[in-house]
């Protein structure tokens, strides 16, 4: 059974300005579907049984060009997200996200992870849209 899918996306912007968009948590609902509303700690997630507060710890290394995040949900249940921002030249960058599987009971794991995999595939096109404007 899978539990990961990686993907990534190229953004006709330089590997720093993508970094710094996308480690300001503040900006991750403008392109995921996922977030109502972030900040440095705390969040509000859109789930399909409405929005539900988390506790939100974003993990940068600048040097490394690596964006994670650490969610902890009300239940006591952690999600991770772990991203990476790649120099491809000097004006260019490829993003790449690796999706670990929602905390969710194993019996729905593979359809949740299915719908969770589509649906990032349209935020990395909304990511490269916002940045490309």
């Amino acid at each position: 059974m899978k539990t990961f899918d990686v993907q990534s996306i190229g953004i006709n912007k330089p590997a720093g300005a993508v970094f710094t968009f996308v480690a300001e948590p503040s900006n991750l609902p403008k392109w995921t579907n996922a977030f109502k509303s972030a900040n440095s700690s705390s969040a509000e997630l859109v789930t399909p049984n409405g929005a539900v507060p988390i506790s939100l710890q974003t993990i940068t290394h600048d040097g490394h060009g690596t964006i994670d995040w650490k969610m902890s949900f009300p239940d006591g249940a952690v999600g991770m997200a772990y991203s990476r921002v790649t120099p491809d030249g000097a004006d260019r960058a490829v993003y790449s996200f690796v999706l670990m599987a929602p905390p969710v009971p194993l019996e729905m794991l593979e359809g949740a992870l299915g719908a969770q995999m589509e649906t990032l595939a349209k935020e990395l096109k909304a990511l490269k849209r916002l940045l490309e404007a």
